[in-house]
């Protein structure tokens, strides 16, 4: 499940740029820890907050933060030639989407698991536009696929979509083994549509796939956010919002901060729904943990939540759990 970001400030802030970007590029092992220092002392100097991952397969982060910050460190980034290709998807949210600026050091930015899928030499399936996504969808001989989070899913997902009730992206292969492999048999697709929120765990699902024999993988370019990005909402096929990786917590499909919050007990997304439920208790329970913590985790719960409405009172931050790009 996500962390559970401490709640976003109340006071009026000036609107910020959010950035999600990713590039699977080579980067020598030995590289790594001054690529650490030299980004983070980019993003400290311009007043971005979020997290940047660095492993030997590529670069993986969400941050935010003031318009030149941001774009300072996207073009520190892209100034070195393994990166000049970085995707990223721009939106903006009205304060600070994240508390922190974490520049850490991984195994994988996108953790499945698998050390043979290596993207510099495994292929990727198919590249499909926003544009076109709707046409391939519609297809009867196409499974549609969303690769996210259970949780992530819970919110909103592509019409017929299937869920693989996955906690975490390292159990999809278990999925494939399990569900997919006799799913395809009985079905036989022409093809497979795999999306996620902005593309970066289709390029390591697709590897995967085309490596285990399936055929006719594809998967939506640029993810969901691009997707919302270009396609008009009377034309679209997205249902509910976008799960995101910050205090936005989810996205409208005009990309604007949706209705959903996080849980700061377990870290799910509630509905308004969800929070007028009597199970749920701001910071201490909701629906989905009320049988699952004891008594005395409650309490504790509650005396936390206590310390965050008298820090938010006296105008400070009480600072928790920063959320993560999908790992």
């Amino acid at each position: 499940m996500p962390d559970a970001p401490a709640p976003a400030e109340t006071s009026a802030a000036t609107e910020v740029l959010v950035a999600a970007f990713y590039r699977f590029a080579v980067l020598a092992a030995d590289d790594l820890p001054d690529l650490q220092q030299r980004w983070r002392a980019v993003g400290e100097a311009g007043g971005v907050k979020g997290s940047l991952l660095l492993a030997t397969e590529g670069v993986n982060g969400t941050v935010s933060g003031p318009s030149s910050g941001v774009e300072a460190l996207l073009a520190a980034l892209q100034s070195d030639p393994r990166l000049a290709e970085l995707t990223v998807k721009r939106s903006t949210a009205p304060r600070q989407a994240f508390r922190r600026w974490k520049v850490r050091i991984k195994r994988e930015i996108v953790s499945l698991g698998c050390p043979t899928v290596q993207l510099d030499a495994t292929p990727v399936g198919t590249y499909v536009d926003p544009q076109e996504w709707n046409a391939l969808i519609r297809d009867p001989d196409t499974l549609v696929i969303d690769t996210r989070n259970d949780y992530e899913v819970a919110i909103g997902s592509f019409e017929g979509a299937i869920d693989p009730g996955t906690g975490s992206f390292r159990e999809f292969p278990r999925w494939v083994e399990q569900e997919l492999r006799p799913l395809v048999a009985e079905r036989q697709p022409k093809q497979l549509a795999l999306f996620c929120t902005g593309g970066i765990r289709c390029e390591k699902a697709t590897a995967y796939l085309l490596q285990q024999g399936f055929e006719g993988v594809h998967h939506l370019q640029g993810g969901i956010l691009r997707y919302l990005e270009e396609i008009p909402e009377q034309a679209s096929r997205w249902q509910g919002e976008c799960f995101v990786f910050d205090q936005r917590v989810a996205v409208n499909h005009r990309l604007e901060p949706g209705e959903h919050s996080l849980c700061h007990a377990c870290g799910l997304p509630l509905s308004p729904a969800d929070r007028a439920l009597p199970s749920y208790v701001d910071g201490v329970s909701c629906r989905h943990c009320l049988s699952r913590y004891s008594d005395a985790d409650r309490a504790r719960f509650a005396e936390r939540q206590r310390q965050i409405e008298r820090a938010a009172a006296c105008g400070a931050s009480h600072l928790g759990p920063g959320a993560d790009p999908p790992t």
